[in-house]
């Protein structure tokens, strides 16, 4: 394939504050090396029949990096799906990897940047293996990708977490009442420990640690004389007794939710009518909305990197931030492992000593 100018930009996966931010500062940047773009929508739907995409040149990318979500669209799940849970992965029917490569080259696309988590960047590595040159930017709230050392659209939703609880403490401590407030994180807990520890969570429940609901409880006793209340943060996938509270979505991703009123209901079988329960679930309002000064700066500069490492050649890597810089990993590597909390995290270890309860 011979090299043109032309680039396509794809993001594909749940919508995360600070795409439009990679988007226009990779189109901003690439322009500046000579480079134009076409953004496909919908993810990788737009890149197969029939395809859809736009033009995306100074005008069209203008004013966007503030704003939430993607000019582009997405979807989280389609015919170009390579994952099917934790740590599933399946392969791509070759009949669609040769669709994207030819409709790629019919419209004289050198390749792709490719915006994703790590099923949008399983995909990628499986296109990859047939030729066609991509550089993949890694998108996910959870903050669970191994191989960057954060992901943007983490800090916002973390905030987003932390906003909720500092209004729930002034209802919680005025009513005597527990409050837990389930946060995103299917398979890892950085929200919730982050945005609990900032937030000031009395307990933060993490899908690594699993939680006895006898400890849980206790600790509630012995916090109810002197303060009154508690408030509480749950990880979506948080543990109870071992086993993962979810319900199945019929395929792909395991949908997770509702453990908060699932714990609601054990304690209160524990200490019935002892304490005042309710439960809060933040749900897709830590994806949406404009996204924080920390995820725009770090955005730009994974736009900004992912078109200069295709420029250089970097083809089927993804950028990374690591130790302040940005690097490129390939793309085989970044994905699969997730970046899970340990006891040794730091936030863990903080949260530990300030008497928070985590299991």
């Amino acid at each position: 394939m011979n090299r043109t100018n032309r680039l396509g930009i794809l993001n594909s996966g749940g919508d995360c504050a600070g795409l439009n931010a990679v988007i226009a500062s990779a189109v901003t940047a690439g322009i500046g090396l000579g480079y134009e773009f076409l953004g496909f929508e919908k993810g990788w739907e737009g890149l197969l029949n029939p395809m859809k995409y736009r033009h995306l040149g100074p005008e069209q990318v203008a004013g966007i990096s503030y704003l939430g979500g993607t000019i582009l669209g997405t979807v989280n799940k389609g015919r170009f799906g390579a994952k099917a849970g934790e740590g599933d992965r399946r392969k791509i029917d070759p009949a669609m990897l040769l669709e994207a490569k030819t409709n790629l080259e019919a419209l004289g696309c050198d390749g792709l940047i490719v915006i994703g988590g790590d099923g949008t960047l399983s995909g990628a590595a499986q296109l990859a293996e047939t030729g066609v040159r991509i550089v993949g930017v890694p998108k996910t709230i959870d903050n669970d990708l191994g191989s960057t050392d954060r992901t943007f659209g983490f800090s916002t939703a973390a905030q987003v977490v932390v906003d909720a609880l500092d209004r729930i403490h002034t209802t919680a401590s005025s009513h005597g009442r527990v409050i837990l407030v389930e946060t995103m994180g299917r398979h890892t807990g950085w929200i919730a420990l982050r945005a609990g520890l900032a937030g000031g969570a009395d307990a933060i429940l993490l899908p690594e640690f699993a939680f006895k609901i006898e400890d849980f409880v206790g600790f509630l006793r012995a916090r109810y004389p002197v303060h009154g209340s508690s408030v509480i943060a749950v990880a979506e996938g948080a543990k109870l007794k071992e086993s993962t509270v979810s319900r199945p979505a019929g395929s792909g991703e395991v949908r997770l939710g509702g453990v908060v009123y699932r714990i609601m209901e054990e304690i209160e079988r524990l200490a019935p009518n002892e304490f005042e329960l309710r439960a809060i679930v933040l749900g897709h309002i830590q994806r949406g909305g404009t996204p924080n000064s920390a995820d725009r700066a770090l955005s730009k500069s994974y736009g900004v990197a992912a078109v200069n490492a295709y420029h250089n050649g970097k083809f089927g890597h993804m950028v990374a931030y690591h130790n302040l810089k940005m690097v490129t990993v390939p793309i085989k590597t970044a994905t699969g492992v997730l970046k899970r909390v340990s006891a040794d995290a730091l936030e863990y270890q903080t949260a530990r000593q300030l008497g928070v309860f985590l299991h």
